[in-house]
């Protein structure tokens, strides 16, 4: 399943990316916290890996790399503002439980 962008979270990176003045897309991905969870990674990619998988949505490029699609596949990202916050929510499928007001997760 492809990763998918809310066209919110697409307007979000396409600005950012203007005003950035580089980049070629939003990288996504996993890094493993404590002894069973996962915390997501979301930054702006400046370069290519060689393992990197990319999806192209409302014409933005989302980087994923190949250990991290594994827990990501199917994930919406959406850009969402609540009072004085704003940030990238990650909706995932394959999420078991989670912790953290959605940062922290896990599968099975």
């Amino acid at each position: 399943m492809p990763i998918s962008l809310t066209p919110a979270a697409a307007e979000r990176v396409r600005t950012f990316m203007a005003n950035r003045g580089k980049g070629i897309g939003l990288r996504l991905g996993v890094k493993q916290t404590g002894c069973s969870g996962y915390a997501y990674v979301v930054s702006y990619a400046d370069e290519l890996g060689a393992e990197d998988v990319i999806f192209e949505v409302s014409d933005v490029k989302v980087i994923v790399d190949a250990e991290s699609l594994k827990y990501v596949d199917g994930t919406e990202i959406d850009f969402v503002r609540q009072g004085l916050s704003e940030g990238f929510k990650v909706g995932n499928p394959n999420v078991q439980g989670g912790w953290g007001g959605g940062v922290g997760f896990y599968v099975s």
